[in-house]
Parts: C-alpha cells; sequence; structure tokens
C-alpha cells in the first residue's frame, strides 16, 4: 500500500523478475573474415592507412534524389525533387545524382526539366544510374541529352553470394556484362554526346561481398575499355552495398584495390558506404585515409535499409578538425527543414551535429564544465569548450538550448539559465542553495523543467516574499565625517504584521540596515542577524531582462542574541531594482524572509 500527495491509498504491484530470454542462435552466422582474405604481396606488403590523416575533403557526390529516394515511404515527387536538389546546389555540392531516367518516368521527366530549364549551373556535375541493360543504357543516353557535365553511372552486382543465389552465373558472365555495357556507353557517348563533357562511373555493386582478385579483374578490364586519361578520369566506385565488417576491413579493401589498380592515375576511387552495421561515418572516414577520391551519400543518411553514409556528419567532422569541407552547413536549420519535407522522415534528436538535443546538456557537472568554458572562451579565436566540439553558432544554433534542466541538473546549468535568459548572475554559494529549490520541483514533476519556470521559481523564492517583513521606504544620508559608520538610515518595514520604524547606521547601506532591523525589531526578541556575504552587479542585457536593474544578493545568519550562536543555517535573499541602494535593501529583507520560511531561525517566536 502507498498513498499519494492527497492521502489517498492504493495498491501497488510488486514489480516481476521476467524469465530470461533464449540463447541467440549464433551458429546461423559465420565471421566475414573466417572466408573473405586480404593478402599481402609486393604491391600491397603492409597496410599503410593507419598512419595517414585526413587533411582535405574529398569529392562529394550526393545520390538523395536516387538511392536516397528509392527507399522512401513515399517518394519524392517533382516539387519535393526541385526543392530538394536547389537546396543541395545551396549547399555547394558539386556532384549530384538526379535520378534513374530509364527506370522512372518521374525521375526522366525531372531530369528533362532542369536541363531544359537550364538549373544545372556551369561547374555541377548531374549524375544519372543505369543496370547494365542495352535499353536502360539507351533510355539514360536520351535522358541527359543537352546536359553540359554528365556523369553515368553503370553498375552490376558482382559479390560471391549474388553470384550464387540470384544471378546463377559464374565469374566470365557476370564480368562480360560490365564490358558489353560500358562498351555500348563509349560507342553512345561518341555518337551522341557531342559537345557534352560525360564521365563514366563503374560500380562492382556488393563490392563489399566481391573476392577482391574479381572486383579487381571486372575493374582493369572495365577500365582497358573506356580507356580514361589523368584529364578524364573514371570514377570507379567501391561501395559498402551492405556493410559485412568492421570499417577497418573495409579501409584494407579500398588500400588493396588502390595498391594494385591499372592506371590508378586515369581513376577517381570513391566509394559508397551503409550503415547496416551502424559504422558507415568510421568506413567512409577510413576509406578515406586508405586512398578514396570521393565519397558519395545522403542527407543524414536517407537510404535502403539503415541508410547510406551521412554527408552532413562527414562534412561537419572535417569542419571541427580545422578541414575546410568544402560544402556549407552555415544554416543546417534550413537543410533539416528541407530534408525532413522532402523525405517525410523526422531526424532523430540524438543525430550527430543534427539533432535538436545534440547541444543540450542535462547533466549538472556538464553544465557547469560548459558554463564555464563558454566564458573562458569568449577570450579565445580557437574554440575549446568542454563537451562542445563546435560552435552552435557556425552552423545556425543558438546558446539558449545548450544548457536544459531536469533532476539530473545542477547548479551551473541552472545559473547559466538565470544568466543567459535573465541577466542574472548570482554567487556560487547562491546557485547551490537555490539550485536544491529547482531540484524539489524537478524531483516531484520528473519532468524538464523550462527557463521561465526556473525564473518563476526564482522570484516566488527571492523576489515575491512579503511576508513576515516587507520594506514600506527608505531614507539615507551620508556624514561629512570620515568614521566607520558615516551612512544613516531611516525606514519603515512591516514585520509579522506591524509596522516599525528603524534607524541605523554603519559603514553603507546593508550594515546600517541590518543594524536598523536588529535593534528594532530583532534584539527585542533575542536574536539578530549577521551579515555573512554581499555581492551587487548589473543585471547584463539578455531578451528576457526589465530594463537596466542591479541585481544584489546577501547572505545572512541569524544568531541568538544571548549565547551568540547561530541559529540553523545560513540562507540567501536577491533583490533587484533600478536603484543600487535599494536593491541591496530588499536583497537583505529576502533573505531574513527565506530565514523566517526555512523555519530553523526563530526571528518571530
Amino acid at each position: 500500500m502507498t498513498a499519494d500527495a492527497n492521502g489517498d491509498t492504493k495498491v501497488v504491484k510488486k514489480p516481476r523478475i521476467e524469465e530470461r530470454l533464449p540463447r541467440m542462435k549464433v551458429e546461423k552466422y559465420r565471421s566475414f573474415q573466417n572466408w573473405y582474405q586480404i593478402p599481402f604481396d609486393d604491391k600491397w606488403p603492409k597496410r599503410t592507412w593507419p598512419e595517414k590523416r585526413v587533411t582535405k575533403a574529398p569529392r562529394w557526390c550526393t545520390v538523395d534524389l536516387r538511392d536516397g529516394n528509392q527507399a522512401l515511404i513515399n517518394p519524392m515527387n517533382h516539387e519535393k525533387k526541385l526543392r530538394l536538389f536547389l537546396h543541395l546546389l545551396k549547399l555547394g555540392y558539386k556532384e549530384i545524382e538526379v535520378g534513374f531516367p530509364a527506370a522512372s518516368q518521374t525521375d526522366f521527366d525531372f531530369i528533362r526539366y532542369i536541363i531544359d530549364e537550364g538549373l544545372i549551373p556551369d561547374d555541377v556535375w548531374i549524375q544519372v544510374l543505369t543496370q547494365c541493360r542495352e535499353p536502360l543504357i539507351l533510355r539514360t543516353i536520351e535522358g541527359v541529352k543537352g546536359a553540359k557535365n554528365v556523369v553515368i553511372h553503370v553498375y552490376n552486382s558482382t559479390s560471391e553470394l549474388q553470384r550464387r543465389v540470384v544471378f546463377k552465373k559464374g565469374r566470365q558472365d557476370i564480368k562480360q556484362l560490365a564490358l558489353e555495357s560500358v562498351g555500348l556507353v563509349r560507342k553512345l557517348v561518341d555518337e551522341r554526346m557531342a559537345g557534352m563533357k560525360v564521365r563514366l562511373e563503374y560500380s562492382p555493386e556488393s563490392f563489399t561481398g566481391t573476392e577482391l582478385d574479381f572486383a579487381l579483374d571486372v575493374s582493369n578490364a572495365v577500365i582497358d575499355v573506356w580507356k580514361p586519361t589523368p584529364s578524364q578520369q573514371l570514377i570507379l566506385n567501391l561501395p559498402g552495398t551492405v556493410e559485412m565488417c568492421t570499417p577497418n576491413v573495409y579501409a584494407d579493401q579500398i588500400e588493396w584495390m588502390c595498391a594494385h589498380i591499372n592506371h590508378r592515375d586515369c581513376v577517381c576511387i570513391s566509394v559508397h558506404p551503409h550503415n547496416d552495421r551502424g559504422t558507415g561515418i568510421a568506413a567512409a572516414e577510413l576509406a578515406l585515409m586508405a586512398g578514396a577520391d570521393r565519397v558519395e551519400g545522403c542527407l543524414f543518411g536517407n537510404g535502403e535499409r539503415t541508410g547510406n553514409v551521412c554527408l552532413v556528419t562527414l562534412a561537419l567532422n572535417m569542419f571541427t578538425q580545422g578541414i575546410d569541407p568544402e560544402v556549407s552547413y552555415v544554416e543546417l536549420e534550413e537543410t533539416i527543414t528541407v530534408a525532413e519535407h522532402c523525405t517525410e522522415l523526422k531526424v532523430p534528436e540524438r543525430y550527430p551535429w543534427a539533432g535538436s538535443l545534440v547541444y543540450t546538456a542535462f547533466s549538472g557537472s556538464h553544465q557547469d564544465a560548459i558554463k564555464k568554458g563558454l566564458e573562458a572562451n569568449k577570450k579565445e579565436n580557437v574554440w575549446e569548450v568542454p563537451y562542445l566540439p563546435i560552435d552552435p553558432q557556425d552552423i545556425g544554433r543558438h546558446y539558449e538550448a545548450i544548457i536544459r534542466v531536469n533532476s539530473q541538473s545542477g547548479k551551473g546549468g541552472i545559473a547559466y539559465i538565470l544568466e543567459q535568459e535573465y541577466g542574472i548572475a548570482l554567487p556560487k554559494d547562491c546557485q547551490a542553495e537555490f539550485a536544491q529549490v529547482v531540484q524539489k520541483i524537478s524531483d516531484k514533476t520528473s519532468k524538464e523543467i523550462a527557463a521561465v519556470q526556473i525564473f518563476d521559481a526564482f522570484k516566488q523564492t527571492y523576489i515575491d516574499p512579503q511576508e513576515p517583513v516587507a520594506l514600506i521606504d527608505y531614507d539615507l544620508s551620508t556624514s561629512s565625517a570620515q568614521s566607520e559608520d558615516d551612512v544613516a538610515l531611516k525606514a519603515r518595514v512591516r514585520a509579522a504584521g506591524k509596522e516599525h520604524e528603524i534607524v541605523g547606521k554603519g559603514n553603507g547601506p546593508v550594515s546600517a540596515f541590518v543594524a536598523g532591523l536588529n535593534e528594532f525589531v530583532f534584539r527585542p526578541k533575542g536574536v539578530e542577524v549577521h551579515l555573512s556575504d554581499y555581492h551587487s552587479a548589473a543585471r547584463s542585457h539578455c531578451k528576457n531582462a526589465e530594463g537596466s536593474e542591479a541585481v544584489a544578493s546577501v547572505r545572512c545568519q541569524a544568531i541568538a542574541s544571548a549565547t551568540q550562536t547561530p541559529q540553523g543555517k545560513a540562507r540567501f535573499g536577491v533583490g533587484l531594482h533600478r536603484n543600487t541602494n535599494t536593491a541591496v535593501l530588499k536583497a537583505l529583507i529576502s533573505a531574513v524572509n527565506c530565514l523566517s520560511a526555512a523555519g530553523d531561525a526563530k526571528l518571530f517566536a
């Protein structure tokens, strides 16, 4: 039985430990490297990619409009394709796969539209996909006529599994299909595409499941048919169509191919990683270390199954290492909006660089480190802030959402929100005291606490209470004599429902006010209030600050007059006012009321 906040009782069912699930059938599977070998030889005596670094951006090719589009529940219509295409141009992509014109009338019409309407900049290459079949190749050539720069992407699957299970053909048949298709493209380009710049891209699809010697054999044969030159390179795309192994193995495959391929200077090695094992980004980055020149992928990793490699993540990974990605995500929110509209897929909250929560800290220790890091970084040209590997402002984000508060947060995060949203900077000990107030709210609701809720709690704790003590009015005067008590204060206060006129002297307004309160209000009741801490500063400018105000905070301790022993804990008070002296006096009243509210200081017994 338990009781809720209203005192009502209810029966709570005791949790039951469920029976453990059965063992997984691991014997159905075999290690990729049990059958797939990458031998060292005279051309590749050892792997060298682990010693390399990525120092420049590769050639990027976005395949959102075809490879990404085919994986959507609702493929893009013309309007969405056009919006995404124009946005990709805005981002700076120079190679864009625009469709499979022979497989889709929508693709064919879209390609004709962007060509006929002159929407392709002179420095941009459109890429079109086709399988190794003559009718499809003919239709593809028809679809791109009139374009200035075209990549014709021909592919056929070469993997051991697909040869055996899907096509039931041997190596020679698969190789011959590729050669006949590339030969046909070569012939049609020469006959029908005069005045156009045309590149060939060939993919031994499912490369990661293809024996390296066979992938090399087919690729070299294609090179012999196409006859590329250093200035007119063939794009050899080596796709991780299905991610079958750890990224280091993919890097070995790429480095092996780079070492063995004929006419390497005439070939652009491209990679097209998928994310089946969740390591597509690592596979792409290690492939670049291994010698790849070009990367194909999609915005936010769209694509079949778990998706293609994410071009946004790759670019921003480079950006955070001081490498110019040669595309721009300075308005990342717009890219998210466009992608979500066109694909009807949401970018997850924790998605690298782009998710709505990736620049947000709930943990108290993280919040404190971020707050201090942001303060320190104001004086630096190089970005170095704990837990924030990128400056959110560099990609169009803002600092408002960096720190958010829930039951896991601490004083640093709460203090950051008060300062950034409301211009109120509190001393550390006051931060810790107020954090306990917010913690109780968060524990009770088990939800995130919004900035406005934090400020409301701040006001309810320190600003709004006018009981048991309230300041009615006051007057200050300064003595011309240079004495320790050169400030005199006269004030009217209401204490426990009674109005008092008090007089006090001190070296400043706050000490004079304390002296007056003690003499006329507290000492007659056998108690005194001692001031132990005092801070005053201007309220910093921010969107929620109400004009130019002073922020004052004081900490007071109740003391038994007879024994001079403390009563309870010291408490802070905070005052806000345009007049600095008024803010300080309000802070003292606030501290007294907090002492009284705590109940352990008998100010009005």
